[in-house]
């Protein structure tokens, strides 16, 4: 078996994957839900109800603010109590729709049938048909970017795509959705992947898996070699190493495909390449399939010391606290709570945050688990550089941050920066590194921003 993986960086944290072999759940109506209508990359969404109207599952709630947005569907039904304000999955108070729940009504146009569609039985499908589905329906990347995905499908006249490439890698060392989903939703995920593939034009596709889900690997690879059988599209199921951060765009372009991904503003598709999340996959396939908007997705819910971790197909809107409570509730003592993984997910300060279109996870950390080591001077090491996967030098981002010296920063490239924390976590000094940089890239994005408004 040729094991592929990224050049440049990456490291491997410990594996905590106690969710693993746990089937995944249906969780229940929450009684009250919360939609955010920032939940995507761009514009947030423009409300289209107002307080008191009744709404289905599948109602429209919000249509995409600008050219870079998503709509947002009601996951309930329910009557509109209010539009006004919410904690999101960011940690910041975003505006947001709010929905008493009664009862359980959906939209009549969405197939809630368990037949399996396969694109040869529908050639009204044509690559723009599949587009504007996958837009109207709300799709963004599931993998916790949410970037809408219509676009993605629709590169700019300069770049050519030679391929999709499924994100099936969740490298996190805690979250388990993905795998779950793979495990459970094999052949609606290969549809999805052919209907990514026919949207973008293109017949070759490659399925990234680590090497850590061996069972998910031999299911899509026995299924995708019946399913492509005799048709004009290559899939290849691509077993990577584990290293971390290969759920990166770039990293798994170059991992898979053996090409490196320039700097910003440069994407995967300049280099051939669509990547999209197995999640985004899946939602893709319910959306153009089954006219079903996207208003729920599978997410973990973990910590090592929750009584009952588990995975869910949760209802977006509902709070992280119901989720919480059929994992056996808060643990005692004092708790980190993550939305998202360790070395990506952002802290929450309130369990009543709702999940939202990206997460992927809720985690809870001990604070054993979660208490940070006193920063100590830096010894030059430079493990941050070897552990960097943009190859670029973290030590002297963070000062240049640290120090407001933005010039430099940007000179540097700070905007290259994932945030995946690597620098971090590989650090022996304990700096807060990504803090700094964090920061720093903000900052220096916003000088761009104003720049180019000046043009």
């Amino acid at each position: 078996m040729n094991i592929r993986t990224f050049r440049i960086g990456g490291i491997h944290p410990e594996e905590n994957k106690l969710t693993h072999e746990v089937a995944t759940q249906v969780a229940p109506l929450p009684h009250q839900a919360i939609f955010p209508l920032s939940q995507h990359i761009g514009a947030p969404a423009r409300p289209v109800v107002q307080k008191g109207d009744k709404v289905k599952v599948g109602t429209l709630l919000a249509e995409a603010g600008s050219f870079v947005s998503a709509p947002i569907y009601s996951s309930v039904s329910g009557t509109i109590v209010k539009i006004d304000s919410a904690i999101d999955a960011t940690g910041y108070r975003k505006p947001a729709i709010i929905i008493n729940v009664e009862g359980d009504e959906w939209e009549e146009s969405i197939d809630r049938s368990e037949k399996l569609e396969l694109l040869k039985d529908h050639p009204e499908l044509t690559p723009e048909v599949i587009v504007n589905r996958v837009k109207d329906a709300g799709i963004v990347g599931m993998g916790g970017a949410g970037f809408p995905t219509f676009i993605k499908l629709t590169p700019p006249p300069t770049a050519k795509a030679e391929c999709v490439i499924i994100n099936a890698v969740e490298c996190e060392p805690y979250i388990t959705a993905d795998y779950r989903l793979m495990m459970e939703h094999a052949d609606e995920i290969l549809v999805g992947l052919e209907l990514l593939m026919k949207a973008a034009k293109v017949t070759t596709g490659y399925i990234g898996i680590e090497t850590n889900k061996p069972k998910a690997i031999e299911l899509l690879s026995e299924k995708a070699s019946k399913a492509f059988e005799g048709t004009d599209y290559r899939v290849e199921v691509v077993p990577l190493k584990q290293r971390y951060p290969q759920g990166g765009e770039k990293q798994l372009v170059d991992a898979v495909i053996r090409r490196q991904v320039p700097a910003p503003p440069a994407i995967p598709v300049n280099v051939g390449a669509i990547v999209q999340n197995v999640g985004t996959a899946f939602a893709v396939y319910q959306a153009v399939m089954k006219n079903k908007p996207l208003f729920e997705r599978y997410t973990t819910v973990t910590g090592k010391r929750l009584a009952h971790p588990g995975n869910f197909l949760v209802r977006m809107g509902t709070p992280m606290q119901d989720l919480i409570d059929l994992c056996g509730g808060m643990p005692e003592g004092d708790n980190k709570l993550l939305a998202g993984g360790p070395m990506m997910g952002k802290a929450l300060t309130s369990t009543e945050v709702p999940i939202c279109k990206g997460t992927n996870s809720v985690t809870i950390l001990s604070d054993e688990d979660a208490r940070r080591k006193e920063p100590q001077p830096c010894i030059r090491c430079a493990k941050c550089v070897g552990a960097c996967p943009m190859g670029l030098e973290p030590y002297l981002l963070a000062k240049l941050s640290a120090f407001k010296k933005w010039e430099k920063a940007e000179a540097e490239d700070i905007v290259s920066c994932i945030e995946c924390g690597s620098c971090q976590f590989t650090c022996p000094a304990h700096r807060p590194l990504l803090d700094n940089i964090r920061q720093g890239k903000q900052t220096v994005m916003g000088i761009i921003r104003s720049r180019a408004a000046k043009k």
